[in-house]
């Protein structure tokens, strides 16, 4: 944790966070721009936080994207926390909402961890239902080709619908498929109430990747949920759901056990898609 704090200290870098916080998904160029700042001072501050983790970069054809990355400030706030006063733990806090809060003029959601694991691992993790049933508690019936459809079954509710279908797969490297159709047994099974429900089921569905790295005894494992409607409601509540699912994916992998279950919420149809 000390590249992220020592990340966080200068003033500069500070700044680009606010900057791809207001918008995430910014070029280089755009950076510089917004900042006035030297296009080589922007790079050099990019690949401290890049270093840090607090930001993860995605090609898209010509152009590299940088998106924040909430995964260094969600393991100080989960497992590190008690270490520091309060005041300490409140800027903490209010760096890690920020940080995971959507931004208003990007729909995709990128989450970058990193796992000591194999690809291989990490690839029957993320399709194996004996192993999503436990850190997830959904499994998908399918045979993981491209184009074949998928059958979504969560707390005891099966959705199946002809466009839940997986959109790329190469085993052990990216995995991409459509997310699931928002149906009334779903929603009970989950506890979202009729008003998100009918919001839900109004907005096109979007779709997840999985990017894997090997990084020597580590895997780089980037999420990318995109294909969001302006406003969704489905946005707001993966954004809340993706750290603590890939958390769990990480300690069960690592250590082979899951992490404490939270205090149980009212049933409010938020934070769960």
């Amino acid at each position: 944790m000390d590249e992220v704090f020592r990340a966080l200290a200068d003033p500069g870098r500070r700044r680009l966070l606010d900057s791809l916080n207001a918008r995430n998904g910014q070029t280089l160029r755009e950076l510089c721009a917004e900042l006035d700042m030297a296009r080589q001072s922007v790079s050099k501050h990019l690949a401290v936080l890049e270093a840090a983790n607090l930001i993860t970069t995605l090609r898209r054809g010509r152009e590299k994207l940088h998106y924040l990355n909430a995964e260094p400030i969600n393991a100080l706030a989960d497992r590190w926390i008690s270490r520091y006063d309060r005041e300490r733990a409140r800027a903490l806090a209010d760096l890690k909402h920020a940080l995971e809060t959507p931004p208003m003029d990007s729909d995709a959601f990128v989450y970058t961890t990193y796992i000591r694991t194999t690809p291989e691992r990490l690839w029957q993790a993320l399709t194996d239902p004996a192993f999503t049933r436990r850190y997830w508690g959904a499994e998908f019936a399918t045979d993981w080709r491209t184009g074949s459809t998928m059958a979504w079954t969560e707390r005891g509710a099966t959705v199946t619908d002809p466009e839940q279908v997986v959109l790329e797969s190469a085993p052990h490297r990216r995995l991409s498929y459509t997310w699931h159709t928002f149906t009334p047994e779903w929603a009970a099974s989950v506890g979202v109430a009729d008003d998100v429900l009918a919001a839900l089921a109004a907005e096109p569905r979007s779709k997840v990747t999985f990017e894997i790295e090997p990084l020597g005894e580590m895997v780089k494992l980037t999420v990318v949920h995109d294909g969001f409607a302006p406003g969704s409601t489905a946005r707001g509540m993966i954004q809340h759901g993706w750290p603590a699912l890939l958390s769990n994916l990480k300690t069960l992998l690592e250590t082979g056990e899951l992490l404490p279950e939270p205090e149980p919420e009212p049933a409010s149809g938020a934070g769960r898609a």
